[in-house]
């Protein structure tokens, strides 16, 4: 019987490249961006050690063991290692696919939380459900039970569940955008604008407020009320064919004479500027190439804005300043607004510990990342924190309140548009 062409101890499909995992010469200038190398200390927690375990897969020296699946599984994903490395090594595309082949085989540490993680992938990417989840928690929040459940300590010996009920935030009554508004003033295009899972029900004024700005920028913009995930989790986490599926249903509920398919959630946006990369096809990546982050489509335009007297910090969100690369652009927007004073955040290029699912999978790692972030904004004094990712928003608002900082947590645009002046 013949077998299936393998790679080492990989197969063929979505295998880690092997020109990405030769251009590491091991020089470890990543360590120290690594969050979980910081903390831990270990070699095969490092990028250096984990790229070491892939490539040692992919040349069948080693098989992909639960030892190995755990070493990946402690990986925040952040990509911080590809901004600092000189060689130009693709770590977070190798991490990607080397939990392909893991997760494809059924491959998993001991103590990973399987549980955790299929609840959260049944119910955060798929805006129906979380639809229900919403409501739910609204009455939870407005009855008085969670005074209550807090008051008596009942989660206490639930941690996981603990930590996301503290980071949730006041869950606001569903109220989207318009499917469609207008330009105002000269006419420049037309925006599709990306709605998000946890952002549209958690956040939905960051999405009002993006598409206010992008039309006060001269753009007509669409909010298609059929798009669903974009696919980012399951991407992260290795769940390859999942992944297609679902940014095969998302591509499909867009118009395709859109100018600029316009994404205000940093996590979802690197996601969806690798379309071509994973599904590959002309128009997959005509698709790809018109995403742009919020950050990029205003630095370009001229915004009527008032003066806003406050103090501002900014923190990096990880895919957006390593995986899109983009870090300048959100401040020199915020430098933008009279009166605004921004300070600069120390390791504002840290990880704050939320990463997707990663702060329920590994609350340890993720609570520690969050206090030190926290630590380091009030070394600031600033009032406000400003971030453009709601997983972010979460996490850093929650460390915040648990260490009685009086700071105000919001997106970039948030502040734009409270500054926006104009009908």
């Amino acid at each position: 019987m013949s077998q299936e062409p393998r790679a080492g101890s990989f197969d063929l499909a979505d295998a880690p490249s092997m020109d990405g995992l030769r251009a590491c010469v091991h020089c470890g200038i990543c360590l120290p961006q690594c969050p979980t190398y910081r903390l831990l200390g270990e070699e095969m927690d490092s990028p250096r050690g984990r790229i070491y375990l892939i490539r040692a897969a992919a040349e069948g020296r080693i098989g992909l063991t639960a030892t190995m699946a755990r070493h990946l599984d402690l990986c925040l994903g952040c990509r911080a290692c590809e901004t600092a490395c000189p060689s130009g090594v693709p770590f977070g595309h190798l991490l990607e696919a080397a939990r392909g082949q893991l997760e494809r085989r059924g491959i998993h540490a001991p103590d990973r939380d399987r549980a955790s993680l299929e609840f959260a992938l049944r119910w955060f990417p798929h805006p129906r459900r979380l639809a229900v989840m919403m409501r739910a928690l609204r009455l939870y929040q407005r009855s008085g039970v969670q005074r209550m459940v807090r008051s008596l300590g009942v989660l206490a010996a639930v941690p996981k569940i603990r930590n996301m009920e503290a980071s949730l935030p006041s869950v606001p009554a569903a109220d989207g955008v318009p499917e469609r508004l207008e330009a105002r003033g000269k006419r420049r295009g037309r925006a599709g604008l990306h709605l998000g899972c946890v952002q549209r029900f958690l956040y939905p004024d960051v999405n009002r407020d993006t598409a206010r700005l992008l039309s006060a920028a001269g753009y007509d913009v669409l909010a298609p009320r059929g798009q669903e995930c974009c696919g980012a989790l399951h991407l992260h986490c290795g769940r390859l064919d999942e992944f297609r599926r679902m940014a095969a249903r998302f591509m499909a509920a867009w118009d395709a004479d859109l100018d600029v398919i316009v994404v205000n959630a940093a996590g979802c946006g690197s996601a969806l500027k690798e379309y071509g990369r994973w599904l590959g096809g002309g128009v997959t990546e005509a698709f790809a190439g018109k995403v742009r982050d919020i950050s990029e489509v205003l630095i370009e335009r001229d915004l009527p804005l008032g003066s806003l007297g406050e103090t501002v910090t900014y923190h990096d969100a990880c895919h957006l300043a390593h995986g899109q690369k983009i870090r300048s652009a959100p401040r020199d927007l915020l430098r933008r607004i009279p009166g605004l004073r921004l300070v600069e955040l120390p390791d504002s290029e840290l990880c704050c510990g939320s990463a997707g699912v990663y702060s329920l999978l590994e609350p340890g790692i993720a609570d520690e990342l969050g206090r030190r972030k926290a630590e380091r904004i009030r070394e600031t004094g600033a009032r406000i924190v400003a971030a453009g990712n709601p997983g972010c928003l979460m996490q850093i608002a929650r460390h915040c309140r648990a260490r009685g900082l009086d700071v105000e947590v919001a997106h970039p645009v948030s502040l734009l548009a409270r500054a926006l002046t104009g009908p």
